[in-house]
């Protein structure tokens, strides 16, 4: 009975899409967990304190070159959300493993002054905190407590969201695209690419030093995963002459797309092919997990390489996840501007591919479900409901409406 009217709940406009996700995941899996909703409050401020802090050189960096005082910088991007998860998630892991009564989350040297005291106890490493000096040594025996899965975890994931906005940034830089963030001066035409070049260059510098202080097989998976996701990114050019052919008729060029990008076997990736096992058949796998997956496995690797409790499935819902939103919601949402420019991406290809608009649109609303459907199913095995409710507020976000069949 519960289930139902959590499941009609889930379809009324009138509830927020978070609400609505929660509503849905608890109507389709039977999972309600209270807590992992009010942890997600705690991430959600605790992560922004840490983009708050990797904003601060980078805004000390802009004034300086602008000769101008107080400067804020903000930028719009839900980058950051797969660091948000995996932070949520190790905070489960060490309350669970904590057995002396301590909550090791509230001790966290990102809580706040006046209800724990203990950020003052942390030992500042460039800009990001760690309660006590951090040996490579350190790194490579694991955390051996709660408390040091709570502070290791935040730790690289403070490190990881600076990571994920320089990527982004470069992006923007590469495709000339400035729209995602704002100054607090006023800008000249044309500074815009110049703040997107010092914010990169500020952020940059930072991941420098802070990589030198980890082993080094924790900065390789993350050059591993950079370098993957570069290559897909020199094909480009390749792609959209694709396209271009495709849309003037070419059938040859048709096929080509189906065998390269959508069907392309996903051993031609330079990565360990058990991570796909089950999963092969998924339409665009090879190169959408190149494209933005590959990221986010690196990312996860660098919390597990540090010897942090993330398993495999929890791995593959993130990755999915990922996946499934930039179909779902980026590329769907793109679509006309994309067509128009000569971007090729899943929902461009399908409509060069299918017979009609009505097939294409329906083939991009089944291959999205696939995707969204399966993080959820992986996060219900990792017992991660907060990932299994992104993926549902990923999915309730979307709105295929805009693309043509529709009707």
């Amino acid at each position: 009975m519960r289930r139902r009217l959590a499941g009609w709940l889930a379809n009324r406009d009138i509830v927020p899409t978070a609400g609505q996700a929660v509503f849905g995941y608890y109507a389709d899996t039977g999972v309600f967990d209270r807590e992992s909703i009010q942890l997600k409050r705690l991430v959600d401020a605790r992560t922004e304190a840490m983009i708050r802090d990797a904003f601060d050189p980078v805004e000390d960096e802009l004034a300086a070159a602008f000769d101008v005082e107080d400067v804020t910088f903000e930028y719009d991007t839900k980058l950051t959300l797969p660091a948000e998860l995996t932070l949520g998630q190790l905070y489960r892991a060490a309350r669970e493993r904590a057995g002396d009564g301590t909550d090791p989350v509230a001790l966290s040297v990102w809580a706040d002054n006046s209800t724990t005291g203990t950020a003052d106890e942390s030992d500042a490493v460039g800009p990001i905190r760690y309660r006590r000096p951090i040996t490579e040594t350190a790194w490579e025996v694991g955390p051996t407590g709660a408390q040091e899965i709570v502070d290791r975890g935040e730790y690289l994931t403070r490190l990881v969201i600076a990571a994920l906005i320089d990527g982004d940034m470069r992006d923007a830089i590469n495709d000339e695209e400035f729209e995602d963030f704002d100054v607090s001066f006023r800008l000249e035409p044309g500074e815009r690419k110049r703040v997107a070049e010092i914010v990169q260059s500020t952020l940059q510098s930072e991941l420098d030093a802070a990589f030198d202080r980890l082993p080094d097989e924790i900065q390789e998976i993350y050059g591993w995963a950079v370098d993957v996701s570069e290559r897909h990114q020199d094909r480009d050019p390749m792609f959209r002459e694709l396209l271009a052919d495709a849309q003037n008729g070419d059938q040859q060029a048709r096929d080509r797309i189906r065998e390269t990008y959508r069907d392309a076997p996903v051993t031609e990736l330079d990565v360990d092919v058990d991570r796909f096992a089950g999963i092969e058949d998924l339409p665009y796998l090879k190169t959408q997990y190149a494209r933005v997956g590959v990221i986010y496995d690196g990312m996860i690797e660098m919390y597990r390489r540090a010897g942090l409790p993330v398993d495999d499935a929890f791995k593959r819902s993130i990755v999915l996840a990922i996946i499934g939103a930039q179909i779902w919601l980026d590329d769907v949402d793109d679509f006309v501007a994309d067509r128009v420019d000569g971007q090729l991406t899943p929902a461009t290809a399908e409509y060069v591919l299918a017979a009609d608009d009505r097939e294409a649109y329906e083939a991009i609303v089944q291959i999205s479900e696939r995707y969204i459907d399966l993080a959820a199913e992986y996060a219900t095995e990792t017992d991660s409901p907060l990932t299994g409710i992104a993926a549902e507020y990923i999915y309730r976000s979307g709105d295929p409406s805009v693309l043509p069949g529709h009707e």
